[in-house]
């Protein structure tokens, strides 16, 4: 009967004390759940803080939230700490107490079956927590790859759209220029057309006069009485002489007026055709 009753006993303390266990770690893996959610509601506030001091620049309301941070932060792992040192105690007293058990009894078989139930389930957590690890690095990589994609493809669009605009340029400018060298030619054209009529009437004007003062030489020779009408002859020739050089005097500055007129209105109509690209370059950026 003594022998009976202590078998009882050992078996109802072992039953005993695998529900203790069990609620122990039920208590404890509420307790780290809690934990892990305060962390998270608390990682979370201190970012969302970090981020409106940084955008109201409030450095000196930062410093304290920070210190105040550090504070709540080594209080609760102080806590943590002893939280811990009363788990280890009572897992160390827990061990003393089974390890003497063992000894006392021969219930080699249910210790080892409680072990190894004990690294299953300590095994199966750390899995557990590489697996959230493991989703939540997924994730990151995931969201980044979507980010580069997106940046690379806004990258090709701005680089289309530059070299757009630059071939939109060379494309104006080249139309300008070939403008710009057709004006020249057709003024080039017209210049020397222009000189060839003032040497052909120089020429014209020169034999004329040649021919004038020929004459009046024969008749100044030939008849002396007539001597005030070469005078008069030869003024006039003077006179003719003055006006031909007046006249090309004044062909002279008008084509210089003209070519000053067109060489404003060309840098005009440059200004004009930049400033359209300047705008339009402007909304582009």
């Amino acid at each position: 009967r003594c022998f009976y009753d202590q078998k009882i006993l050992r078996k109802t303390f072992g039953e005993w004390k695998e529900w203790w266990t069990v609620c122990r770690e039920r208590k404890l893996s509420l307790r780290a759940d809690s934990h892990y959610r305060h962390l998270l509601h608390y990682l979370i506030f201190k970012s969302w803080r970090t981020y409106v001091c940084q955008q109201q620049g409030k450095r000196n309301k930062y410093y304290v939230a920070e210190s105040h941070a550090k504070k709540k932060r080594l209080l609760r792992t102080w806590q943590c700490w002893l939280v811990y040192v009363h788990v280890q105690r009572t897992k160390h007293g827990m061990q003393s107490v089974a390890l003497a058990f063992r000894e006392r009894s021969c219930l080699r078989i249910s210790w080892a079956v409680w072990r190894r139930r004990h690294y299953q389930i300590c095994t199966r957590h750390k899995m557990n927590v590489l697996a959230l690890q493991h989703w939540a690095q997924s994730l990151q990589f995931r969201a980044w790859w979507q980010w580069r994609e997106l940046y690379l493809y806004r990258q090709n669009d701005k680089q289309k759209e530059t070299r757009a605009v630059t071939h939109h340029q060379h494309w104006e400018l080249k139309r300008c220029m070939e403008a710009w060298l057709g004006y020249l030619n057709l003024r080039r054209a017209k210049k020397y057309q222009n000189e060839l009529a003032r040497e052909h009437h120089q020429s014209r004007v020169v034999r004329q006069c040649f021919s004038e003062w020929r004459l009046s030489w024969e008749c100044r020779r030939r008849m002396h009485a007539c001597q005030k009408d070469v005078e008069k002859l030869a003024a006039r020739i003077a006179l003719r002489k003055a006006f031909a050089h007046w006249k090309h005097y004044v062909v002279l500055c008008v084509e210089e007026t003209r070519q000053c007129e067109l060489a404003d209105t060309h840098y005009q109509h440059q200004l004009l055709v930049r400033a359209p690209l300047g705008v339009r370059w402007e909304r582009l950026w």
